[in-house]
């Protein structure tokens, strides 16, 4: 019996050492996984190495039968630091997180194998993920390894025989790459599966797998680099309910079985390239899908009517495709709608009624179609937050708000180019959250600016450009204190400009007011505007001295006060001083060196006294007759004094310049009545009019190029189109001018007047090369229209592009600047037109000035390339006249322009595109100059890729931009900028390249 209970003793006491022992491994373990943080707020003091437990240590959990720890909870604490080889001692743990931190490292061979639930998301992990990494964990349920930076290929059979537990895994936002694992289909257990936003490319066969995944609620695929057509068999995965792929390059139709996923409540396939008509099966997922997107892909055929069935659906996004057709007059029924966007489609018809119905829907983006009619009035009664019916056909005026719901709710509102016409409701100012007016380009808004615009207490834009507003500038427009956008140009404003404006606008930083007739003096005030950067008060009536209190605005980068009644010294300030000559021309007397006028001195005149007013020597005021005697010889003695001879020489000469210039008037009013009776002549009823295939026409005679221009009335209403008010551009070509042709005046073209002599004076000869010319029709290409031509006149007539030009959208600081998708499609654009120059002509159109003053935008910003081929029409004798004339162009033209030795080609065009590519991309000019040195934008460029920080060089006035475009794209433009012609590629190839680049969003946005 003794020896019974001696042995029990002894085992009891070993079983308490041991216990003792397994419990100190696991302090040990967290002892030494703590001594590798860095733990800034020290919120780990509990954790004491003399404790004989951890289970009461904060963030620590561990099983009450065996005291061993089972879960380490450090959520969003702020450690940093790496983990080390402690946690390896804890051989029960079952639940590690440690998300929202820090760590930093590799997380190979350091986690236990117990663990079942594994959160390391938002961290900054690193490295290469081992292939063994799951098979140590065979029980793991939960893997989180969201938001880090791992990165690498991931194994084919890294999930082999390894996850057959797994019902949750995220690999989102991190850096893998290659094919995704085809072993991934053995994780059948997995509900959901999360592998967005990396740099997974390849054909997704291994897709056809994952619909073996029958558990899978869901799939979420969305950002990487994957390709090929979405495989059927979507059907096998019953239960999914979250189904994204957007902004990968899927291609081909969508899967027709897609609507028997009946549990579908999200499917997103935005931002792809899928095309063909929707499935109407999708049609069947009426009672389930509330949220549904196929944006951004290009998708054609009549929009789909079934849409309307859709009665828990909350957001639909269908815009950026090529729908044609109505929208459904049912389409208000959809009671759960919050968001609606069809933007940029061609949808026709009108707005319909029924969707003042859809009581919850807060955004309406219906922008960029053909829409026509009026503008329901029920409309403008919902709790509306976003308002978007820019580039329409709509017509009448503008609803009134009936309720308060938008005017409590309503924070954007753009109703731009469009027809709309009447007054802007009063209402509008009551609009207490709007930050965003836009109803610029519509025509006949034709009113006074309503003083309620300044009611607005949180208005940030306000933009009325290019409508028929009248008067003068209400004094409160700012009164809010909010505004930071105010642009009033191309309206009929009268009056001065409010000093209200400089001492209420505060926050402005951009306020144009061109192209109205705006007069007086450039206010005091405007001194204050501390935040402003750009001016434009262009072809405007301002008299007076510019404001020396301008030179002390230490934000502003651009000024234009062209085309006034503006005298005297520009203010001091960099921005004044550096101002070119485009932005001072045309006014009375401003004094710079850059302008040829005279220069007008606004002070005032000298105070003359004459000494002999009392008679000489006597200063008492009283004169005998022998002192008024002298005097009266003295006057006489002195009547042709210096200053008589000065006077009358300056009379003289004032005299002689109004008459030449009287002579001069009349030579050009002769000259204009020449040409007005010549177009009249080429286009009347009762006289021929020649188009494309007519026999040449005699001298003087308007010739139409393109058939869908009439020849009767295509004139201009009046000769204002010789004027330098209507001077719209200059090149080394001559001139551009802005004139309404047509007999209503409607038609808007753009008519060059060519610098005589620099042309063939070979009527025939000109004519050969315009035709040509005019045969390049392409969508990025300017429209030749037409010629007139005669032995002292030659004028050009396209298209007329509203836009402006690339060189203002790049550095005239517009606000907003151009972000990346712009950019990347005005590239793309210009190398197409300069393909279709190059290669669907022989001998190809070569453009030999390419530069983004040559770049027009249209109202989509879509690029259309001008002035090409322009060479063609250069006298044949001098043959090198394109070369010298182009030096201009410094930066942009390629090294073998300067060698008259060296054969050019086509390639010229293809370097000259390499570098507006990189002044697309960097926002900076081909060459910068500086006090001591002069900066070129290629070398610069080709220094940052030596060393290795490119993306330093990239302009920083877009908000984000995808890193996997913006890259290859710098390299591609060096590598056309290449100084050696046979390096570069065909134009065709560039744009073969652009299009492997392109993505088709921002994908993986990165903001730097």
């Amino acid at each position: 019996m003794r020896n019974s209970f001696f042995i029990f003793s002894l085992i009891s006491l070993l079983s308490s050492a041991a216990a003792a022992v397994d419990l100190n491994d696991d302090i040990l373990g967290l002892i030494v996984f703590k001594s590798d943080l860095q733990d800034p707020q020290s919120l780990l003091q509990s954790w004491n190495e003399d404790d004989s437990t951890p289970c009461s240590w904060q963030f620590i959990k561990c099983n009450p039968s065996t005291g061993k720890v089972t879960d380490i909870t450090l959520h969003g604490l702020g450690f940093s630091g790496k983990i080390g080889r402690g946690l390896l001692n804890l051989q029960s743990l079952k639940v590690l997180t440690l998300s929202s931190n820090n760590f930093t490292g590799t997380i190979s061979g350091i986690l236990p194998a117990s663990l079942v639930s594994l959160d390391l998301s938002n961290n900054g992990f690193s490295g290469v993920i081992p292939d063994s990494f799951l098979s140590n964990m065979n029980s793991l349920q939960f893997l989180d390894l969201s938001h880090n930076s791992f990165s690498g290929p991931i194994p084919n059979d890294f999930f082999h025989n390894s996850c057959s537990s797994l019902l949750f895994l995220s690999l989102a936002a991190n850096t893998f790459e290659g094919p995704i694992p085809g072993s991934i289909k053995e994780c059948t257990t997995l509900n959901s599966l999360n592998l967005s936003r990396n740099h997974f490319s390849g054909n997704p066969e291994f897709v056809g797998g994952i619909w073996s995944l029958s558990r899978l609620r869901l799939l979420d695929l969305s950002e990487n680099d994957l390709s090929g057509e979405i495989p059927v068999g979507l059907s096998s995965v019953q239960y999914l309910k979250e189904f994204r792929l957007q902004k990968n390059r899927f291609s081909g139709t969508i899967p027709a079985d897609i609507g028997l996923c009946s549990h579908l409540t999200g499917l997103d396939l935005s931002y792809n390239f899928l095309t063909g008509a929707p499935s109407e099966s999708i049609g069947r997922l009426t009672g389930s899908l509330n949220f549904f997107s196929l944006s951004n892909n290009m998708l054609t055929g009549e929009f789909p009517q079934w849409i309307s069935n859709f009665g828990n659906l909350q957001y639909l996004d269908l815009s950026n495709n090529g729908f044609t057709g109505v929208l459904p007059l049912t389409i208000g029924e959809m009671k759960q709608l919050s968001y609606l966007g069809i933007s940029s489609n061609k949808i026709s018809g009108g707005i319909p009624i029924s969707l003042m119905n859809s009581n919850q829907l807060t955004v309406l983006k219906l922008r960029d179609n053909l829409l026509n009619g009026s503008i329901p009035e029920g409309l403008f009664n919902l709790g509306l937050n976003e308002i978007d019916f820019s580039g329409n056909q709509l017509s009448g005026q503008i609803p009134a708000p009936g309720s308060s719901k938008l005017i409590e709710s309503l924070q954007r509102l753009d109703l731009s180019r469009n027809n709309l016409s009447g007054n802007i409701p009063a209402e509008i100012g009551l609009f207490s959250k709007l930050n965003y007016l836009n109803l610029s380009w519509n025509g006949e808004l034709r009113s006074r600016i309503p003083p309620e615009l300044g009611f607005f207490q949180n208005l940030i834009v306000l933009d009325l450009r290019n409508n028929a507003f009248y008067g003068s500038i209400p004094d409160d427009i700012c009164d809010s204190g909010s505004l930071q956008v105010l642009q009033l140009d191309g309206n009929s404003l009268t009056g001065p400009i409010p000093q209200e404006i400089g001492n209420n606008c505060s926050s402005l930083s951009l306020l144009t007011l061109s192209h109205n007739n705006l007069t007086g003096p450039v206010p005091k005030s405007m001194g204050n505007l501390t935040k402003l950067k750009i001016l434009k008060l262009e072809f405007n009536k301002l008299a007076g001295e510019i404001p020396q209190e301008l030179g002390k605005l230490e934000n502003l980068l651009a000024v234009n006060i062209s085309y006034n009644l503006l005298v005297g010294r520009l203010p001091f300030g960099n921005v004044f001083q550096n101002l070119d000559q485009s932005a001072l021309e045309g006014n009375m007397g401003i004094c710079s060196p850059l302008l040829k006028g005279t220069c007008i001195m606004n002070v005032p005149k000298p105070l003359v006294l004459d000494p002999y007013a009392y008679g000489p020597g006597d200063h008492s005021g009283h004169k005998n007759r022998g002192d008024s005697f002298r005097s009266s010889s003295y006057h006489r003695r002195r009547f042709f004094s210096v200053s008589a001879i000065l006077a009358i020489s300056a009379s003289l000469l004032i005299f002689l310049g109004v008459f030449v210039v009287t002579l001069l008037n009349v030579s050009a009013r002769r000259r204009m009545s020449f040409v007005g009776n010549a177009l009249e002549g080429s286009c009347s009823s009762g006289s021929s009019t020649f188009h494309s295939g007519s026999p040449l026409p005699a001298t003087g005679k308007l010739v139409l190029l393109n058939s869908k221009s009439s020849g009767q009335g295509f004139l201009p209403k009046d000769n204002s189109f010789i004027n330098k008010s209507a001077e719209i551009g200059s090149g080394i070509f001559g001139s551009v001018y802005k004139a309404t042709f047509g007999s209503s005046g409607e038609e808007l073209v753009a008519i060059k007047k060519l610098i005589p002599s620099d042309i063939t004076p070979y009527q025939e000869e000109f004519d050969r090369h315009v035709r040509v010319l005019a045969k390049a029709k392409h969508p990025n290409l300017v429209t030749l229209r037409g010629y007139y031509w005669t032995p002292e006149l030659q004028l050009l007539v396209s298209d007329f592009i509203p836009n402006g030009t690339l060189q203002g959208a790049l550095h005239d600081r517009v606000v907003p600047p151009l972000q990346w998708r712009d950019r990347f499609n005005i590239m793309i654009g210009v190398g197409r037109g300069l393909a279709h120059l190059h290669h669907s002509f022989r001998p190809p159109i070569i453009h030999y000035n390419v530069k983004p003053t040559n770049i027009l935008l249209d109202m989509y910003m879509n690029p259309k390339i001008s002035d090409f081929g322009l060479a063609r029409l250069l006298n044949k004798p001098d043959k090198h006249a394109a070369d010298n004339r182009f030096q201009c162009t410094s930066g942009y033209n390629a090294p073998e322009m300067a060698c008259k030795s060296l054969r050019v080609n086509e390639k010229c065009d293809v370097y000259s595109f390499g570098v507006t590519m990189l002044e697309v991309v960097t926002g900076r000019r081909p060459m910068e100059y500086g006090e001591d040195n002069v900066v070129i934008l290629t070398e610069r460029v080709k220094a940052m890729l030596e060393r290795g920080n490119l993306l330093e060089c990239v302009d920083e006035t877009m908000d984000e931009y995808p890193v996997q475009e913006v890259l290859p794209v710098l390299k591609l433009a060096l590598v056309c900028a290449s100084q050696i012609p046979s390096s570069r590629p065909s134009m065709e190839e560039v744009v073969q390249i652009l299009h492997v680049i392109k993505t088709p969003l921002p994908q993986r946005m990165e903001v730097f």
